[in-house]
């Protein structure tokens, strides 16, 4: 229970946080506002929209609230219904594919076998996960919000769509394909990734601990803060 509570309290908080950020930043008067200010409040925003698609992706996992699957799985739709319309259910299947098949022709998250660079490979990923519904549903909340409740484009623009846009880019850098990309040498492990060397206090910085991705892959039932003492116990049961 105390677990469970846990993964409550951390989705929860991260949501309450994302909220109160995006309204303070979309109420801010553009014009008074420090312009040193503004990366700041992008960059944060940015990490918080990461945190979302974070807590999201856990949900897929059973691991915010694991005794109780409704209020898991409906905080997980909420999620990511505030992450950018995704289809919770949708998200869901496409990535226990993923764990299924990973690094294969059978894996939505990976390249299609031919372009395997940065930019072809995001394009793909995002052309994999992106409906037309999702970006005209869009669409209508940017029109809701700037003539229904009176919000500056300029605010929209930098606060709402810039972050939501770079956490992809966040995501997909440090969760798909520096995790996933072929080594020179080959995969060496069934799970087809590897995870990087970042410091605790990094990891959690680059992208919620997602970095430390073969952890996640052997353990996929541990939430994303309980990483990091995977990754200790992980090195230790491959070194033995």
């Amino acid at each position: 229970m105390k677990h469970t509570n846990k993964g409550i309290i951390i989705a929860i908080t991260i949501i309450g946080i994302w909220g109160l950020s995006i309204s303070t930043l979309l109420s801010f008067d553009m014009v008074r506002l420090s312009f040193t200010l503004i990366p700041v409040g992008m960059l944060f925003q940015t990490f918080l929209y990461t945190g979302l698609f974070i807590t999201a992706h856990d949900a897929m996992h059973g691991s915010v609230c694991p005794a109780r699957p409704r209020l898991n799985n409906f905080l997980g739709s909420v999620t990511v219904r505030l992450y950018a319309l995704f289809s919770y259910s949708k998200l869901l299947d496409k990535h226990w594919e993923h764990h299924r098949t990973p690094a294969s022709n059978s894996d939505p998250d990976y390249h299609d076998g031919e372009h395997s660079g940065y930019i072809m490979w995001y394009l793909r990923f995002m052309k994999e996960y992106l409906s037309w519904q999702q970006l005209i549903g869009m669409a209508i909340v940017f029109q809701l919000l700037k003539y229904g409740l009176g919000i500056p484009t300029l605010n929209l623009i930098l606060f709402w769509i810039s972050p939501a846009l770079l956490s992809t880019f966040q995501l997909f850098y440090f969760g798909t394909y520096l995790p996933h990309r072929r080594p020179k040498e080959g995969y060496d492990n069934p799970h087809r990734t590897q995870s990087n060397a970042y410091s605790v206090f990094w990891s959690f910085i680059t992208c919620y601990h997602f970095g430390y991705h073969w952890e996640h892959h052997e353990f996929p039932y541990i939430p994303w803060w309980e990483l990091p003492e995977a990754r200790k116990f992980g090195k230790y049961s491959q070194s033995s």
